[in-house]
């Protein structure tokens, strides 16, 4: 017997097959496994412009960023070369020249 992915809500293990579904018996939610895949596929982050960002991508930011804990701030114009994404506020991990690793936020940047 296949081993059944715990519930997205609740997290319990107890799951069950129903039809092309699976349910969890604790919360009631009920699911598409092949759809929950594609979902978690499917994390898209847009700069300013609404280009799609990817890994590795460059972009330049487009406003004065200040930078806490320190006086200066990122200037406009800043380019900043092999962004990392992830899934969170800030939503651009990067190393910028004289400032180390940076989170930054994709509505402040754009494509290169």
């Amino acid at each position: 017997m296949a081993e059944l992915a715990p519930c997205p809500q609740c997290k319990s293990t107890y799951t069950y097959e129903m039809d092309n579904l699976l349910a969890c018996p604790e919360c009631g939610y009920e699911w598409n496994p092949n759809e929950s895949k594609e979902a978690e596929d499917s994390f898209v982050v847009k700069d300013c412009n609404g280009n799609i960002l990817q890994n590795g991508d460059t972009v330049v930011t487009i406003k004065n960023l200040p930078v806490r804990g320190t006086p200066q701030s990122i200037k406009a114009g800043t380019k900043v070369r092999n962004i990392k994404l992830v899934d969170s506020d800030h939503n651009i991990d990067c190393k910028i020249d004289g400032f180390g690793a940076m989170a930054l936020k994709s509505e402040f940047v754009k494509k290169a």
